[in-house]
C-alpha cells in the first residue's frame, strides 16, 4: 500500500537532504562554491514554507512582502551608515546586491522571522492548555507578549549562532577590529519585535510544524560550520 507523505514531513526530508549537501560540500569539497548556491538554497527554504503554511495564503505574502521590504531596508541602512547593526559589509556569496546589500537577505528575514514566530506560537500553546482554566482570561495578551518578545529573542539567540558561521562562509564581514558589536544584537531584537508584531497582527501562526524543524535543522547546520570550517 502506497504511503501518502504529509507536506510537512516532504519539506522535512527536502530541508534535510539540501542541507547535508550542503554541509559535505562546504567541509570536504569547494566551500565558495557551495556558499554561492545560498541564494537558492534561501529561495527554496522560503518556498518550502509557503508550502506548508497552514493559514490564510493571501498574509503569508503580504507578511513575506512586508518583511522582505523592512529586513533590505535596515539591512541598507546598516551597511551603508552603520547606525544600525555596525560596521560592517556583505561579501559575493549571498548573490546579486542593490546599494551593497543582497537582495536575498530580505528572504532571510522572512525566514527567520516565520520560524521563530511559529515555533514560539505552538510553544505557548502547549502550555497554555495545560493550564487553560487559570490564563484563559489573559491567554491573547499573553501569547502576544510572549509571541513578540520570546520571538525576537529566539531570533537573537539564532543571530548568535549564525554569526560565526556566516563570517567563515563568506557572508559578511565586520569592519574595524572584527569583532561582533552589541548594536547588533540589540537591533536584531528590536527589528526582529518589529516584524513579529506584524506576524502577530496578520494571524500568520499556524502551527507550521516544519518551521520548527527548519529552525532546528538551521541551528545544527550553522554549529556545525561554527565547529569544524
Amino acid at each position: 500500500m502506497l504511503k501518502i507523505y504529509s507536506r510537512d514531513q516532504i519539506a522535512t526530508f527536502l530541508a534535510i537532504l539540501f542541507h547535508i549537501v550542503g554541509l559535505v560540500g562546504m567541509l570536504f569539497f569547494d566551500k565558495s562554491l557551495f556558499a554561492h548556491s545560498t541564494y537558492f538554497h534561501l529561495l527554496l527554504m522560503v518556498g518550502l514554507l509557503y508550502y506548508t503554511h497552514k493559514g490564510n495564503n493571501n498574509s503569508f505574502v503580504l507578511f513575506f512582502i512586508i518583511s522582505f521590504i523592512v529586513g533590505v531596508a535596515v539591512e541598507w541602512v546598516g551597511v551603508n551608515t552603520g547606525l544600525l547593526f555596525g560596521n560592517y559589509e556583505y561579501g559575493n556569496n549571498l548573490g546579486p546586491k542593490i546599494q551593497n546589500v543582497p537582495i536575498i537577505i530580505g528572504a532571510n528575514w522572512v525566514m527567520i522571522i516565520y520560524c521563530c514566530g511559529n515555533a514560539v506560537s505552538m510553544f505557548f500553546n502547549k502550555i497554555a492548555r495545560k493550564f487553560e482554566d487559570q490564563i484563559a482570561i489573559k491567554r491573547n495578551k499573553l501569547h502576544a507578549f510572549s509571541l513578540i518578545i520570546d520571538g525576537a529573542f529566539l531570533a537573537v539567540i539564532f543571530d548568535f549562532i549564525l554569526e560565526p558561521a556566516a563570517i567563515k562562509l563568506g557572508y559578511w564581514q565586520w569592519l574595524g577590529d572584527g569583532d561582533i558589536p552589541s548594536l547588533n544584537y540589540i537591533c536584531w531584537f528590536l527589528t526582529s519585535a518589529a516584524l513579529l508584531a506584524v506576524f502577530r497582527w496578520l494571524k500568520i501562526y499556524s502551527n507550521n510544524l516544519f518551521a520548527v524543524h527548519l529552525l532546528l535543522i538551521q541551528v545544527l547546520f550553522f554549529l556545525i560550520i561554527n565547529a569544524f570550517l
